[in-house]
């Protein structure tokens, strides 16, 4: 079993059904899920998005840089009550998707890689582990690369984005 991170970006009005309609906002992101599974859209035209194991490094390596937002574990609850998978679901709304876009283009993969030892990574524990692998850092480029562009995409749309752990 694996621990995927996962983002569906919604309209405002969505995003109002899905705090009082938890199992609607479910039911929507499999509905999602399902669609994009066949047409493999680019991030940029994705409505879902997948960090897949990637999000506990991108976690760590956004707070080396304080990032402003937490775009890995969301930040407003919802469905408290639900266990989307590893624990409910939150969102975030699109002024912190806004702010979340500008410092995720800020912040260049290399950026965030720069100077981090691999070792750092082992010691803390940060799944899914076989950090001391070659070329284990640049594993994590495609997912950073992929969440900037959605959340830049969400960002221009005015989407808010729910975010959890799968």
């Amino acid at each position: 079993m694996s621990m995927i991170g996962e983002y569906l970006r919604v309209t405002a009005a969505e995003l109002g059904r899905a705090t009082r309609e938890p199992d609607w906002a479910l039911d929507l992101v499999e509905e999602v899920q399902d669609a994009e599974e066949e047409t493999e859209p680019a991030p940029a035209e994705a409505r879902h998005f997948s960090t897949y194991k990637a999000w506990d490094m991108l976690r760590f390596l956004l707070a080396r840089v304080e990032f402003p937002v937490n775009v890995i574990h969301g930040e407003e609850p919802f469905a408290e009550d639900e266990d989307w998978g590893y624990g409910p679901p939150r969102y975030l709304r699109p002024e912190r998707v806004k702010l979340a876009a500008e410092a995720l283009r800020a912040n260049s993969y290399d950026q965030l890689v720069g100077g981090v030892d691999p070792a750092e990574l082992t010691s803390a524990e940060v799944y899914p582990l076989g950090w001391g692998e070659p070329g284990a850092l640049e594993w994590g480029r495609p997912w950073y690369d992929g969440l900037t562009q959605f959340f830049e995409a969400a960002a221009r749309a005015d989407d808010a984005v729910l975010v959890w752990l799968d």
